[in-house]
Order: C-alpha cells, then sequence, then structure tokens
C-alpha cells in the first residue's frame, strides 16, 4: 500500500512522539513529535538508556510503567510530568516549562534484540492539566473573597486532625465574624456588607503567617486553621487580626458598633474525634464573645493534651 520512504513519513510525521522502549530502558526508536512548541527533538535518545536521560527517582518510576505494561499485555494509561530538573542534559530547543503528558503504553508481540519491548506515545497534555488546576482551583474558593471555601477547609480540617491524632502537633482554629452585620446591612445596604466581608478576607490573606489557612466558612464566618500551633501562641495572632480588622472596617466609614469582629479560639485535644468537636468548641467560644460585648477573642477552656501518640 505504501512505499518505505512513505512509511517513514508517516512516522515522521506523528503529532506526538513515540519511543520503543525495551525493558531495560533502551530506546529503540524515536517517532513523530516533531513540532518543538510542544516536545523537546527526541531522536537523540536512539540507543541511549533511560538511565542515562532521565534522573532518580523518575527513571524507576518509567522502567516499573514499563514492566507493567509487559505484564499486563493491555494498554497502559499513566499521566506524568518532566522538567529539567528530570532531564540529564536537556537542549534549549523546546518548551522551557515543565511538561505533563499522558503515556500510552502497549506491549509488542515480538523482541528487539533478544529483549521484550513497548510502544509508549507521549501526549502532551499541558494545557488540558492547567485548566484543571484551574478548575479545581476554582472549585476551592470563595468567589467573593477568594479565600478557601467551607468544603476545602473540612477537607484541611479532616487531614489535620489526623496528622494531630497521630503527632500530638499543636493545633489551633480560630471562628470569627463581623460583629453587627445586619445592622449593617439594615444602615448602609448590603453591598457595604460585602465590601466589609471581601475586607476581612484581605486582611487575612495579608496579616497572617504562611503556614496559616484562612476560609470563608460561610456569610460573614471565617476560619482561621492554624497548623503547629498552641493556642497560647495563637492568641496574639487572632487578637492582632481582630485589631487590623477593626482598622480596615473603619477606613470604610462603618460605624463603631459594626467596625469589629468577635472570635472563638480552640486548640486541638486528645479527646477529639471529628472535626465537628473542634469546630463545636471553637464556635461555643464565639459565642461567649458575643454575649460579652462583641470585639473580643475568647479562648476555649479546655484540658491540655499530654498524652503521646
Amino acid at each position: 500500500m505504501f512505499s518505505l520512504s512513505q512509511t517513514l513519513s508517516i512516522f515522521a510525521a506523528l503529532p506526538d512522539p513515540v519511543f520503543i522502549l525495551t525493558r531495560s530502558g533502551r530506546y529503540a526508536a524515536v517517532l513523530g513529535g516533531s513540532d518543538s512548541r510542544y516536545y523537546h527533538d527526541g531522536t537523540t535518545l536512539i540507543g541511549q538508556y533511560i538511565s542515562q536521560v532521565i534522573q532518580q527517582p523518575k527513571c524507576e518510576w518509567f522502567l516499573s510503567q514499563i514492566a507493567q505494561a509487559l505484564l499486563s499485555r493491555r494498554l497502559w494509561v499513566v499521566e506524568y510530568s518532566l522538567g529539567g530538573n528530570d532531564v540529564k542534559g536537556l537542549t534549549e530547543q523546546g518548551p522551557a516549562e515543565p511538561i505533563w503528558f499522558e503515556g500510552r503504553v502497549q506491549a509488542l508481540d515480538f523482541q528487539i534484540e533478544g529483549e521484550d519491548a513497548v510502544v509508549w506515545v507521549a501526549s502532551n497534555i499541558t494545557r488540558r492539566h492547567q485548566l484543571e488546576q484551574e478548575l479545581r482551583e476554582r472549585c476551592e474558593r470563595d468567589p467573593l473573597t477568594q479565600l478557601y471555601n467551607r468544603r476545602k477547609l473540612l477537607k484541611l480540617l479532616t487531614e489535620n486532625l489526623t496528622l494531630f491524632q497521630r503527632y500530638r502537633t499543636p493545633t489551633s482554629i480560630l471562628i470569627f465574624d463581623l460583629d453587627n452585620l445586619k445592622k449593617l446591612n439594615d444602615s448602609s445596604g448590603h453591598l457595604m456588607g460585602d465590601k466589609a466581608i471581601v475586607t476581612l478576607g484581605e486582611v487575612c490573606l495579608a496579616s497572617l503567617r504562611s503556614q496559616d489557612i484562612a476560609s470563608r466558612y460561610g456569610g460573614d464566618e471565617f476560619v482561621i486553621l492554624m497548623p503547629h500551633t498552641a493556642a497560647e501562641q495563637a492568641l496574639p495572632i487572632a487578637e492582632r487580626l481582630r485589631s487590623e480588622c477593626a482598622r480596615r472596617l473603619r477606613a470604610l466609614g462603618i460605624a463603631a458598633e459594626c467596625a469589629s469582629i468577635s472570635g472563638g479560639l480552640s486548640e486541638f485535644q486528645c479527646s477529639d474525634t471529628s472535626i465537628d468537636a473542634v469546630v463545636s468548641r471553637a464556635d461555643g467560644a464565639l459565642y461567649q464573645a458575643k454575649a460579652q460585648g462583641r470585639n473580643r477573642i475568647v479562648l476555649a477552656k479546655g484540658p491540655k493534651c499530654t498524652e503521646s501518640p
């Protein structure tokens, strides 16, 4: 049907690079993938071994995928990234940023120079990966404040509670909200209420430590997760946050009775078996802050965790 030269031209025109790899990781052939906007030139790989080209531990990962495809004898699909730190002697020709690939690996039914081999088609999925990351980020962010949303917070709280139960690393959370939001909405309108909420989010982003995790829990309620932080360390952080929130709210022209926050602070305890217990305790301290006159942080009472993990 096709002459040898036509067949070779078809192989060379393949949009994505196709690697013929032996079990030991030798590049027996490299076909296609010649567009330097998406791929580096792979022809120099022919005859070399993956161990000569790819740094550890990624080299071992590639060899394990080849072995898995040979074992299963079925189409084996994987996703992976390759960047400058992974590849030895990377040329300047081709993309500079790390590239994400979908690898489609299929065992061949014949050997190459006495070795089992696979065909590995590598498709550049970097743009798709970026879009997935952006979508995931949007799903985890509150659109008004750009802080993490309730769903993401609950996931992080669960992860940190698991770590606490294992290692007993001190961890605290602060729940706070705007004082007299309804009065602010009634007197100045809901637009001003939204501005106040946005301002609280901005203060969280600007004032907290890099390790602290801020989220909008719902409405005007915010939660700050403070890993590796005992209550005694968390309290001055919460007080500085309260002071800065008041300053920024007053700068918006909000009346003093509405230009403040109240918060409840709690440390993870040995008796905590769920995040509900942690949140409930901090929420109770928040209600105490409201009852005591607002514009304050109340530390929830509870025994210090002295048990070993």
